[in-house]
């Protein structure tokens, strides 16, 4: 299963829809957004493509608690499953014991994929291009012995994003 991850959008719009456009290009099953998702354009954005998606409210987000019923959006950690796979959303990276396969949270602007134990911790950076010259984001591909994650950036004057692929052995809770 391929699953896209972004974070931190704010209010960068058309950035956020170029991520979420890329990650479904890919193949992309299942969007995650880790909060800070600034605009309820985003929201809908994510309501109409192709692929099933989930948001967590990020710090900024207190204003789009009046679509909570509307979309998708869940309070943080929230743990679900995916492909027999146990996930712990969040945005902020308070939560960070390793009591789930993937752990992915943003917050910080910075990309991160580890893996500790048997957890992966991803943070897909940044897609607002606020702390640096580049959009970021993520896919997560998920098979019975490894997480694959490909990393993509671009930057902000550049329509093409660049990819970087990291490979995990995964080892089963």
């Amino acid at each position: 299963m391929k699953i896209g991850v972004i974070s931190d959008t704010h209010t960068k719009v058309k950035l956020a829809k170029d991520a979420i456009d890329l990650l479904i290009k890919r193949g992309a099953q299942f969007i995650i957004h880790s909060g800070d998702i600034g605009e309820s354009e985003i929201l809908e954005y994510l309501e109409k493509c192709s692929a099933r998606y989930v948001a967590v409210y990020g710090n900024n987000d207190a204003h789009l608690a009046r679509f909570h019923s509307k979309y998708n959006l869940v309070q943080e950690p929230y743990y679900f499953k995916l492909a027999d796979t146990k996930f712990k959303l969040m945005h902020l990276p308070f939560y960070m014991a390793p009591d789930a396969d993937v752990v992915i949270f943003g917050h910080t602007h910075a990309y991160e994929s580890d893996f500790k134990g048997k957890t992966l911790f991803l943070n897909p950076g940044e897609v607002c291009a606020r702390n640096k010259p580049i959009s970021e984001c993520a896919m997560l591909e998920i098979s019975k012995s490894h997480f694959y994650v490909s990393y993509f950036t671009r930057d902000k004057k550049d329509k093409e994003f660049k990819e970087e692929l990291f490979s995990y052995k995964r080892v089963k809770q």
